[in-house]
């Protein structure tokens, strides 16, 4: 699914950022029909809506999972909330923060990006999408 798209290498010949590779890539494989104008939204969240704080890669996993899983409006139940959590407790255990600063320092590589953080949302994210079906 998604995990595997980025593995493909997707996004890197359009050099998109940590968030646009997650929600484009979601885009295609969970089949969410989101419009180019959609996308777009995922530009400014890329190196932790630069500013390093939350990681782009979580932050689009949100938009994600938002569109899937709420109907109208969040507060029309609580679905979005405990399955965000989920995702933050789960990327929390593997990843050991949800910062990018911190991801950055840890896991970028000059050559790669953040490749391995990407992939780490990517994989959480296709188990969260397996599991609420």
């Amino acid at each position: 699914m998604l995990k595997d798209l980025i593995e493909s290498g997707f996004g890197n010949v359009e050099n998109f950022n940590c968030a646009e590779k997650i929600l484009y890539g979601a885009n295609k494989v969970y089949k969410l029909g989101l419009s180019k104008e959609a996308l777009k939204l995922s530009a400014g969240f890329g190196g932790g809506m630069g500013i390093q704080s939350v990681c782009g890669a979580l932050t689009a996993s949100v938009m994600v999972l938002s569109h899937k899983y709420v109907e109208n409006i969040a507060h029309e139940g609580n679905k979005i909330k405990l399955i965000n959590q989920k995702l933050f407790r789960k990327f929390m255990e593997d990843m050991n923060s949800i910062q990018c600063s911190y991801l950055k320092r840890t896991y970028r590589r000059e050559d790669i990006g953040c490749y391995h953080v990407i992939l780490k949302a990517a994989e959480i994210l296709d188990s969260l999408m397996e599991e609420e079906k």
